[in-house]
């Protein structure tokens, strides 16, 4: 440490501006503090996108702000939260801007409690991935338990209160204790062994029990062994581990967890002024539903007195229906006699219709009128083509070659019957045939003027 820190400042009634203050308090602070070791809890965590952390470290008089650095906020392998006590390396220095006092971190490790509170998380998470804290692991608890097994310390306050509970509530219940260490180094061992026992003596219910303390003078509850051997245990378990603030694994792993040890031995209690009154409760209802039953049965018999009849009252009964199903039967055998006699007449009038000299006058009137229609309609056929074919001819006689000879014109052939179109087919002194209207010409070919002829202009 240096003796007189301000001589390297520099200062002889200098006046610094704000900005030189501050910076020489960083340069001063950075020398003098550069490597150091702070405990203390975090607080007010934040991580902006940049990647740095920054938390305000305290303790109960005291705070001071904190900045991790993204390369070194990397290097940090367990969770930073609000609430972890932490030891941290750094030095001290001056935020320029604002003037604030800051630790400039470089390693930030567990301190205390906060070890132990990494522990179990990280044995929380392990055990709630398997399943062990799932509701359908859970076994409910008897309503009326006769024999509870208690694993907690023989000495203390936990087991008197757990027996002032079920004394002053449910006395008729069976304790048995079944001593163990519930805190240090042979208390985990103790609890398992403890907790085998007591399940192997087959008891309505178990009680892991111990008063408050410290996360370190509970932490045998908090141990995977302890959390497997309350998994393993048949008979449904409360555990009371510690105060209402105070939670452990067991706590999750048992089938029920109570505030307290005394809430626990009231969970299994059940309070004896209850069940006196639940039983005159229930007295009273079976003494009302026997006098309602006994009201219905007193009912019923004088329904069955009054049905009870002489036997001859019923033989005159039985004969009178006897006579109305006869009446009845009479009634239906006519109606089904009159129906049968209507659905014959239906068939023979269909069967009438249906006779063969019928269908014969039928089908001989229908072959009269169609040989009335034949010849009519042979007449009114022919006379239909007759003018089809006339229209049909006389438009084959507009478009045939006869037709145009008629109008004056001629068709010539040459030596081998075929038609002349142009004058190019033909050459000078060739023998042509002109077919005309009527007969036919031999004719010679002159000139086809197919030879250029000069004309003169000045003819």
């Amino acid at each position: 440490m240096i003796k007189d820190p301000f001589s390297r400042l520099g200062l002889d009634r200098e006046v610094l501006t704000v900005s030189q203050l501050n910076g020489r308090a960083r340069v001063l602070l950075e020398d003098v503090f550069s490597n150091i070791w702070v405990e203390g809890e975090i607080s007010n965590l934040a991580r902006p996108a940049s990647g740095h952390v920054y938390f305000t470290l305290k303790d109960s008089g005291a705070q001071v702000r904190c900045a991790l650095f993204r390369q070194n906020a990397a290097r940090v392998r367990q969770a930073l939260k609000d609430g972890l006590a932490v030891k941290v390396r750094g030095k001290v220095s001056l935020f320029e801007g604002r003037g604030d006092y800051q630790l400039i971190l470089d390693t930030v490790e567990p301190a205390g409690d906060g070890a132990l509170r990494l522990a179990f998380e990280a044995l929380k998470e392990k055990l709630g991935a398997e399943g062990l804290f799932s509701a359908e692991r859970k076994v409910p608890l008897p309503t009326h338990p006769q024999r509870i097994g208690i694993v907690s310390s023989p000495t203390g306050a936990v087991i008197r209160d757990i027996i002032s509970v079920f004394r002053r509530r449910a006395p008729q219940v069976e304790l048995t204790l079944i001593p163990t260490a519930v805190q240090g180094r042979e208390a985990t061992a103790q609890i398992v062994r403890a907790l085998r026992m007591a399940d192997a003596r087959g008891f309505d219910a178990l009680i892991l029990a111990r008063g408050g303390g410290s996360l370190e003078d509970l932490w045998c509850f908090n141990e995977e062994a302890v959390a497997r051997a309350v998994d393993a245990c048949v008979t449904p378990i409360v555990s009371a581990i510690g105060h209402e603030t105070d939670v452990s694994i067991s706590d999750f792993v048992a089938d029920v967890r109570a505030p307290t040890p005394s809430a626990a031995a009231e969970l299994l209690a059940p309070d004896s002024s209850d069940l006196q009154r639940r039983v005159e409760s229930l007295h009273r209802r079976l003494v009302m539903r026997m006098r309602d039953r006994l009201a219905r049965e007193r009912l019923r018999l004088d329904g069955l007195a009054r049905r009870l009849r002489h036997p001859g009252e019923r033989l005159r009964q039985q004969a009178q229906r006897l006579d109305d199903l006869d009446m009845r039967l009479r009634r239906a055998f006519e109606r089904q006699l009159d129906n049968r006699r209507q659905k014959l007449l239906r068939l023979e009038t269909r069967l009438n219709g249906q006779h063969p000299g019928r269908q014969l006058a039928l089908l001989r009137q229908r072959l009269d009128s169609l040989a009335e229609r034949l010849p009519r309609a042979m007449r009114e056929g022919l006379k239909a083509r007759r003018l089809q074919l006339q229209s049909q001819v006389q438009t084959l006689h507009v478009v045939s070659p006869l037709a145009t000879l008629g109008r004056g014109y001629s068709i010539l052939l040459d030596e081998r019957g075929q038609a002349i179109r142009n004058a190019g087919q033909t050459r000078p002194g060739q023998r042509l045939k002109a077919k005309l209207a009527e007969g036919e010409l031999q004719v010679r070919v002159e000139d086809n003027h197919l030879t250029p002829v000069t004309l003169s202009l000045l003819d």
